[in-house]
C-alpha cells in the first residue's frame, strides 16, 4: 500500500481487497466442490463468508465516521488450480498479503494519531493471526498426507464444529442492530 495515503483511503482500498478475498475463497470452494472434496469446500465457503463480513465491518466503520465509500469492482480472482495443495498454498499467500495490509492500516492510523482507527484495526489484526494459522494448518496437513480422504477426515474431525460467536467483532454494514 502506498505510504502517502491516509488511513481512510487505505481502509477504502481494503474494502475492495476484502471483497476480492471473499470471492477468491468462493472460487476455491467451488474448485474443491468440483473435485468432490466437501470438507475443503466447506472450509473455504466459510472463509469466503468471513472475509465478506470483514469487508462489511469496514464499510460500517466508514459509514459511522461519515467517510464517503462506494463499492466498485474486484481485483482478479483465480479459479483454477493445479492441485488442492496449490489452492491452499495460494490462499495462505493471500492471507499473508492481507496481514501486511491490515498491519499497514494499523500503522497508518497510529502514525496520524487516529486512535479510533487504530482501535478498530486491533480486532482485524487478531483475525489475521487466526486466519494465517488456520491456512498454515491446512497446508501442513496436505503436505503430510498422501491421501486426500485422510485430509478430508482430518478437517471433519478436527476443524469442523460450532462457529464461535465473537461478541467483540465490529458491527457489519447491513446487520441488524437489535
Amino acid at each position: 500500500m502506498p505510504e502517502n495515503l491516509s488511513f481512510t483511503e487505505l481502509l477504502r482500498d481494503q474494502v475492495r481487497a476484502g471483497l476480492t478475498t471473499a470471492h477468491q475463497y468462493l472460487a476455491a470452494a467451488v474448485y474443491f466442490d468440483a473435485q468432490d472434496l466437501p470438507e475443503l469446500a466447506g472450509q473455504t465457503y466459510a472463509r469466503s463468508t468471513a472475509n465478506h463480513g470483514h469487508a462489511m465491518r469496514m464499510v460500517q466503520y466508514l459509514l459511522d465516521r461519515d467517510v464517503p465509500i462506494s463499492i466498485g469492482g474486484l481485483d482478479e480472482v483465480r479459479s483454477e488450480f493445479d492441485s488442492p495443495r496449490a489452492a491452499i498454498a495460494f490462499l495462505l499467500d493471500r492471507e499473508r498479503v492481507t496481514t501486511a495490509q491490515i498491519s499497514a492500516l494499523a500503522a497508518a492510523a497510529r502514525d496520524t494519531n487516529d486512535f479510533l482507527g487504530e482501535q478498530f484495526m486491533q480486532w482485524f489484526l487478531g483475525e489475521q493471526v487466526d486466519d494465517v494459522a488456520g491456512m498454515t494448518t491446512l497446508l501442513t496437513v496436505l503436505d503430510r498426507q498422501d491421501n486426500l480422504f485422510d485430509v478430508e477426515e482430518f478437517i471433519r474431525r478436527e476443524l469442523r464444529g460450532a462457529v464461535r460467536v465473537d461478541t467483540t467483532a465490529p458491527r457489519m454494514a447491513g446487520a441488524s442492530t437489535g
